[in-house]
């Protein structure tokens, strides 16, 4: 059997701009995190609680190391690579030992259309619905390919009424699903909720979403900060580390979508860079206000072909 170690990429909210006042957490969502065989879990397990107690020494002290939790974005900051390298060799040394124990990293994410909550429609709960659906779609046919291996989903803990209701939504899209697509019959049972602070697996997860994130950042935010996680020295453990399912789906764009290590890749299908120099705001401005116009256009269009009350 294999084990599913997710965590959220991002946010459910709008994303306007870095610059915003309101809406500038995150231009994507989904979620990242790591796939291993069961039978390796545990071993897995204790290399990343000794490389966290190792690291944290100072900050952990006579407490715990087990139940010492160090969040993902606290650990992939914009200054990171400079003045905690550390931490980067650590997480790639977990990636490596990860690999060598026949695990990969996984994530997918949708990016976010741009504007408020207004101009966009938004629907936080359809937006997550959304991603945990696709999600597990790509982790079965993952547990597929792997010789038509079980696997079971692990998530971070979140409160009762939203458990209960995501437990729902997902037994009817798995059981659903599998009538077409015989993979879904892998899940061994909707996403499960454990607490991070009682999962080194789940805190390990944390990193990994962390991390895709940053990466996500730096591909669709011009003037992003985390252009350091694309050099070869901050992430070279991850070429290839991922899980073929792996991608990160553009919205409305005339692009291919980005697969598995292509995140990491120097490179921005969308802020390509002419002759050298990157192309002006004035002209991604141009292209953002086209999406959004056929974006409004489409839904107007949804809502014109909706039936009058009392007819069919």
């Amino acid at each position: 059997m294999l084990l599913a170690y997710i965590d959220e990429i991002g946010e459910t909210g709008a994303f306007v701009s870095r610059d915003h006042p309101k809406y500038k957490t995150s231009p994507a969502f989904g979620y990242a995190g790591f796939v291993i065989p069961a039978a390796n879990a545990r071993r897995f397990g204790a290399a990343f609680t000794e490389n966290k107690r190792t690291l944290f020494k100072t900050e952990i002290g006579e407490s715990d190391p087990a139940r010492f939790e160090r969040k993902g974005a606290d650990l992939f900051r914009p200054t990171t690579l400079e003045q905690f390298p550390q931490q980067v060799r650590v997480f790639n040394s977990l990636v490596g030992q990860l690999r060598s124990l026949d695990g990969a990293l996984f994530y997918y994410a949708d990016e976010k259309p741009t504007g408020t909550p207004k101009q966009t429609s938004l629907d936080t709960d359809a937006r997550e619905t959304a991603a945990m659906r696709e999600a597990l779609n790509r982790l079965a046919r993952h547990a597929q390919r792997k010789n038509d291996t079980n696997i079971l989903v692990m998530i971070d803990q979140i409160n009762e009424k939203t458990r209960i209701e995501r437990l729902q939504q997902m037994y009817g899209h798995i059981l659903g699903r599998a009538a077409d697509f015989q993979e879904m019959k892998l899940i061994v049972e909707p996403p499960m909720h454990v607490d991070s602070k009682l999962s080194c697996n789940i805190q390990f997860a944390d990193w990994v979403a962390a991390c895709i994130t940053r990466a996500i950042d730096y591909q669709l935010i011009a003037a992003s900060r985390y252009r350091w996680i694309t050099d070869d020295s901050a992430t070279k453990s991850l070429r290839g580390a991922f899980t073929h399912e792996s991608k990160l789906h553009f919205w409305h764009r005339s692009l291919e979508d980005l697969h598995h290590s292509q995140i990491f890749n120097r490179n921005r299908p969308v802020h390509p860079v002419a002759n050298g120099h990157l192309l002006g705001q004035d002209h991604f401005e141009r292209l953002e206000r086209i999406r959004q116009i056929k974006a409004a256009a489409e839904r107007a269009r949804g809502r014109d072909d909706q039936p009058c009350p009392g007819q069919p």
